[in-house]
């Protein structure tokens, strides 16, 4: 691809009432077909999505616009809109009236009807599925660098996990989820999806959770390890790194880039969401142990010459020193907490932080 890549992001919401517990009130937000704004899984949720963007500005604006109307159709219906990826207040989610969500509930017990998470998924445009195959086997390495960077999920059912993302213990135990091995090529990757999905382990491509995938409806890489981010715009520099990682990853790709054993990339991911920021990281293609700031350094390094070529350096440079200096989302959730003791508090913190702060 000579052109500058698109990148578009999907963000997934709380709604919660003004006690801060998650209202079943998504069916009511989401209904009426408003552009950008769907329902999720389970009701007490809702899922905004930009439009592809090149430029990180247009991509910004958009973020918040989205956020901005999903604030004011939750208003509109009693409930407020929480950028956290997982409930702190303890709650029993309610499933979407949908046939194939009961499917789900019906199929995977308490791994779907208890699942209430929160993530941010960033589309990447590629030019063909060969495109995507080289990216989805470049970035396994770096993605829990990602993952480690957008940590905000620390608490769970009423309790603190002592994770920075149990967003990320969650969503692994869905049977088609985390890292992949490397792939051949597209065909071998769709043989790997229809027999998942021949075998009754997956219903269809929706479930398809890896950390990565090859989209079944754009002509995208799908990369799903963040956790949603608190403030508008955390999305931003998130999505630089993942097209800064594709494009990286397709132009190397007659020199593919190395590739790690899906034990070690597991078990970077584990890691990353067990302690954020706050303690080593881990390089699954050495498998040693490497101080969290040397780690994103060694990310920015690896992608340097995409970040450039697209113009997000110093944005992407900024954020990161942002949150290497004042932590991550989890790091702030547990502040909010420690104040006075409320995980009210900390829901109510996360729907000041998202407030779209744009007129525009």
């Amino acid at each position: 691809m000579s052109t500058r890549r698109t990148v578009g992001v999907e963000e997934e919401f709380l709604l919660v009432d003004e006690e801060g517990v998650p209202s079943p009130a998504g069916p009511r937000v989401t209904a009426g077909g408003h552009e950008g704004i769907e329902h999720e899984l389970q009701q007490e949720q809702a899922e905004t999505g930009s439009r592809p963007r090149i430029e990180l500005d247009e991509l910004a604006d958009d973020l918040e616009q989205r956020r901005r109307g999903l604030a004011g159709l939750a208003a509109r219906h009693g409930v407020r809109v929480a950028a956290l990826a997982t409930s702190p207040v303890a709650t029993d989610p309610t499933p979407f009236p949908d046939e194939r969500y009961l499917r789900m509930i019906a199929g995977y017990g308490p791994t779907a009807s208890e699942v209430l998470t929160c993530g941010c998924h960033v589309h990447v445009g590629i030019a063909s599925e060969t495109e995507g195959i080289a990216a989805l086997n470049g970035i396994q390495p770096w993605l829990s660098v990602l993952l480690a960077i957008s940590a905000n999920s620390p608490f769970w059912r009423g309790v603190d996990t002592g994770y920075a993302s149990y967003r990320r213990q969650v969503q692994d135990r869905w049977p088609a989820a985390g890292p992949t091995a490397p792939f051949r090529d597209p065909a071998e990757y769709h043989a790997m999806v229809d027999s998942l999905i021949d075998a009754g382990v997956i219903l269809d491509t929706g479930m398809v959770y890896f950390d990565a995938r090859l989209s079944a409806r754009y002509p995208t890489i799908e990369i799903r390890v963040a956790d949603v981010g608190a403030e508008p715009g955390s999305a931003v520099p998130v999505a630089a790194l993942c097209r800064a990682l594709v494009d990286a990853a397709v132009a190397g790709s007659g020199d593919p880039w190395p590739q790690a054993r899906p034990e070690l990339l597991r078990g970077a991911a584990w890691r990353a969401s067990r302690y954020g920021l706050t303690a080593d990281l881990v390089d699954p293609l050495t498998g040693q142990a490497i101080p969290a700031r040397a780690r994103v350094q060694q990310l920015v390094d690896r992608v340097r010459p995409a970040l450039v070529r697209h113009g997000d350096l110093d944005r992407v440079e900024d954020a990161l020193h942002q949150v290497l200096e004042h932590g991550t989302g989890a790091e702030r959730q547990r502040a909010a907490f420690a104040r006075r003791g409320s995980l009210t508090d900390v829901v109510h913190d996360a729907v000041e932080r998202g407030r779209p702060v744009r007129t525009g």
